[in-house]
């Protein structure tokens, strides 16, 4: 019915955080059930598959309806394991509000604040309860003022309302204050207000198992949350795709206008873009297993709706607009092997149902290795995925190791020319490809003059660059990070067919890739690591030994928690290191943090022996037509061939070289390093000149002008500042900038230590003078070893300075670029040597001293 208040509420959380717990004391408290299930016992209401009751964690996305109040309320609960956080971001599309459930013995976790940015994203109210506050290793004041640091002071205890509170709740916008400072209240309306615009986060404190709290959290969805303003006319988003236990295909979805009544016939295009009319045959209301068929359903309730066959999740109905793609997607690859006997083609379409269902699956047909490969999030998905095939298909699957999913971009722009001109066929077509900022994915555009190329032509040319997941030549991974734009093309009046301009379309993209400097890009994931205090260190050096980017680690009464990120294939497998060295004490999260470039990438696209030039369905060559016949034209020659004109202005093209060979004076030098860090001023004392040096001093380089060390790498080669990293790595700088500063003073060099920024959105580095050192810190995005590679390459063959490192790829560019290089632990060495020289020059000016003092005593 459509009486009261309708509302779609759901439940998010990190896994284990105690969301189900939750749900079901809402149920009971409710009075929709009458006994309390839990997980543990696996009898919870709302976890009904058998596979979710096996583990103990929420798979797929449930509802369950109740009232409250006034208030008909659809509580959605969702997965809080990463790797089912896929279906979690879907349903977070179709939410009037959500309570996000946070531990209060393990506070917020990395999972929890990747839902809180897709709360955002999506812009969704949200309510936040802290649960498992009956534990005795709860701390509720740590959590509340964790809160308000990490999520900011719209978090407010709404447990009790007193002035305290009133004043909290003011300050979340100007028009409240004012009624506030006017009035001395705080309306209903006001908090409901405030919550909408995501201004105010009501936080509630309580124990699910104990249903403590609970009650007023209920209380405060029915008297805060306002629904979604309704659609003019009827409206749905689709969120869902499940079968029912007879094979009935099911569209999940909330009615966002208007209602809709069975027998109706639905208007919508598919998944492909085609217009299709279907019948409504049935709608269920569902709470847990059960549901109830109705004959309409209204504005602001969650449905399931059968008898339309080409819905997808995202997709919007009626006056409802699509949903933009997620955010999450899978990083590894599984190539499926099949019992013998079996036909990948026949089990094909079978697991391309299990995509529809959930679209981020991607099961992909191998054409040349002839087999069926799925993408997922992690291992427990993948074992998930075993299970639902053999229970759906009676199929036994195995998976592979898997491989990581690489994506390709480029470095400068290129035109790519594509012409498709066999014997009565007709297309040429011209794209212009720019790289765009990481993260950006593809950008598809037009600047070509209708007087060229007629709107029609160019609006399929779009629609091709859309439909397909265009590969790049180097492994063949899907490309990402450019803008394609059409610039022109070319059609004839009699001869071109609409295939015609699909097949010039590829051309032109895959013939633009080989021209261009192609980057591979490696996904990386962003971590949390727990550890024991006294195996920091071990935690922290095996990041390091990733390439991974480390914040710094926090204290947690015994255990430390290291933050940062890393690459997905450093990452692979180490949760079972972790928890063999912590003895299982140890934990590890992983959330899907983006791609960047690749720092093997000669070694990897070797490895994977991708041949572009023989992947004839992703052909880079064009077709034209000569004395009736048409002829193939390699993609390096089609430029000779093409009729229409560059669309790139024909220039000297300047010479480029990659690394500098030529030797630089001083005096440019110095230019260099006053543009990094200012003007240079010449020590006006030089420490004395021991003449007694040992023997050993033979090993130590004669003054090179410059040094510039890799402070990070130095720190974790260097055991004893290494012990003092993974206590306070804030010291372990400190330390290390000492000696340094002691070295530069003694030896007379120009010293650099270049740091890796802190990973903060918008820090734009930092170039700081201490004592006679320069200290670099650099910007985000930017690692040091990035910052020291280019200031190498920039200074190209000099003698006068020399790199501090242990890495590779900085080592590799210093011995291209013709500076010196001396590694990490030959360089503890040289100042260890230093210090005991410091000493001896110490050592020996007091004793002068003291001798000088004797004899004037004596006199």
């Amino acid at each position: 019915m459509d009486n009261g208040k309708n509302l779609a509420i759901g439940i998010l959380a990190h896994v284990d955080a105690g969301k189900t717990t939750l749900s079901e004391a809402m149920l009971f408290l409710s009075g929709k059930i009458k006994k309390l299930g839990r997980v543990d016992h696996r009898d919870s209401f709302l976890d009904t598959h058998e596979l979710e009751r096996a583990r103990g964690i929420t798979i797929f996305s449930k509802q369950a309806s109740f009232t409250f109040g006034g208030t008909n309320i659809t509580l959605l609960d969702t997965p809080g394991h990463v790797d089912f956080s896929t279906e979690a971001e879907r349903t977070m599309q179709v939410l009037d509000a959500a309570v996000l459930v946070i531990s209060g013995t393990d506070g917020i976790q990395s999972h929890t604040e990747t839902i809180w940015k897709l709360l955002e994203r999506y812009d969704v109210p949200t309510f936040i309860f802290v649960t498992k506050t009956d534990l005795h290793t709860c701390n509720a004041d740590g959590v509340r003022s964790e809160l308000v640091r990490r999520f900011g002071d719209g978090c407010v205890d709404l447990t009790h309302i007193d002035e305290d509170t009133c004043e909290k709740v003011a300050m979340c916008s100007e028009a409240t204050m004012e009624k506030y400072l006017e009035t001395g209240e705080i309306g209903d309306e006001d908090i409901a207000a405030l919550i909408r615009d995501r201004a105010l986060f009501p936080c509630y404190f309580g124990s699910g198992l104990k249903t403590e709290g609970v009650e007023e959290l209920l209380d405060a969805l029915d008297r805060y949350t306002l629904p979604c303003k309704a659609k003019e006319g009827f409206g749905a988003k689709v969120y869902k795709i499940s079968r029912d236990t007879q094979g009935n295909r099911m569209s999940f979805m909330k009615i966002t206008g208007g209602s809709l009544g069975v027998r109706e016939v639905m208007k919508y295009k598919g998944a492909k873009g085609e217009e299709l009319e279907e019948k409504v045959t049935a709608i269920r209301l569902y709470s847990g297993a059960k549901f109830e068929a109705v004959e309409r359903v209204y504005s602001g309730q969650v449905c399931a709706v059968l008898g339309l066959s080409d819905t997808y999740p995202g997709q919007g109905l009626g006056a409802e607009t699509d949903s933009p793609s997620p955010v999450l997607e899978p990083v590894v690859s599984y190539t499926v092997i099949l019992p013998p006997k079996t036909d990948a083609r026949v089990l094909l379409p079978k697991f391309m149902q299990l995509q529809e269902e959930d679209p981020q699956l991607h099961i992909v047909w191998n054409e040349r290795g002839k087999c069926i490969c799925v993408q997922l999030m992690g291992k427990v998905q993948t074992e998930v995925f075993r299970s639902l095939v053999k229970e759906r298909f009676d199929t036994d699957i195995q998976l592979d190791t898997g491989h990581i999913l690489y994506k390709e971009t480029i470095a400068e722009r290129v035109e790519g020319v594509g012409h498709f001109e066999p014997l009565r066929h007709y297309a040429e077509v011209h794209l212009l490809l720019e790289p765009l900022e990481q993260g950006s994915g593809l950008v598809f555009a037009s600047s070509c003059s209708e007087d060229m190329l007629d709107r029609n032509w160019q609006r399929l040319i779009l629609t091709h660059l859309y439909e397909k997941t265009h590969l790049g030549v180097l492994t063949g991974s899907p490309i990402t990070d450019m803008k394609i734009t059409l610039v022109s093309g070319r059609a004839h009046l009699k001869h071109t067919e609409g295939g015609d301009f699909r097949q010039s379309t590829y051309r032109a993209v895959r013939q633009g890739l080989m021209q261009s400097q192609s980057i591979l890009l490696e996904p990386w994931y962003g971590f949390t690591i727990d550890v024991p205090t006294e195996q920091t260190g071990r935690a922290i050096s095996d990041v390091r030994s990733m390439n991974g980017q480390i914040e710094t680690p926090t204290d947690m009464n015994g255990m430390t928690r290291i933050t940062g990120f890393a690459p997905v294939s450093g990452m692979n497998g180490y949760m079972e290191q972790l928890i063999a060295y912590t003895h299982g004490r140890g934990r590890l999260s992983l959330l899907p943090s983006g791609y960047r470039p690749c720092r093997d990438q000669q070694e990897i696209v070797e490895e994977i022996g991708y041949d572009p030039a023989s992947d004839l369905e992703n052909t880079s060559d064009s077709v034209f037509c000569a004395h009736g016949a048409g002829f193939n034209v390699p993609w390096d020659r089609v430029k000779d061939y093409m009729h229409l004109e560059s669309c790139l202005a024909v220039r000297k093209q300047p010479e480029i070289s990659r690394r500098r060979f030529v030797s630089i004076d001083q005096k440019e030098l110095e230019a260099i390093m006053e543009r990094e860090f200012g003007p240079i001023r010449r020590p006006q004392y030089t420490s004395p000149v021991v003449n007694s040096a040992p023997a050993a001093s033979a090993n130590v380089p004669n003054r090179c002008g410059y040094v510039i060390v890799d402070g990070y790498n130095l720190i974790f080669a260097w055991d004893e500042l290494k012990e003092i990293a993974a206590d306070r790595l804030d010291l372990a700088r400190a330390h290390l900038t000492d000696m340094l500063s002691s070295y530069a003073g003694f030896t007379g060099n120009e010293l650099v230590v270049v740091f890796d920024g802190f990973r903060t959105p918008g820090n734009p580095g930092s170039r700081v003078k201490y004592h006679n050192i320069y200290v670099a810190y650099t910007a985000d995005g930017e690692t040091a070893d990035a910052y020291i590679e280019k200031i190498v390459n920039e200074i190209g063959r000099n003698y006068n300075v020399r790199v501090i490192t242990s890495d590779n790829l900085i080592r590799l560019s210093a011995l291209r670029s013709g500076v010196l290089r001396t590694s990490s632990k030959e360089f503890i060495a040289e100042l260890e040597y230093t210090s005991e020289q410091i000493e001896s020059v110490l050592k020996k000016t007091n004793f002068q001293s003291h001798q000088a003092k004797l004899t004037e005593s004596k006199n």
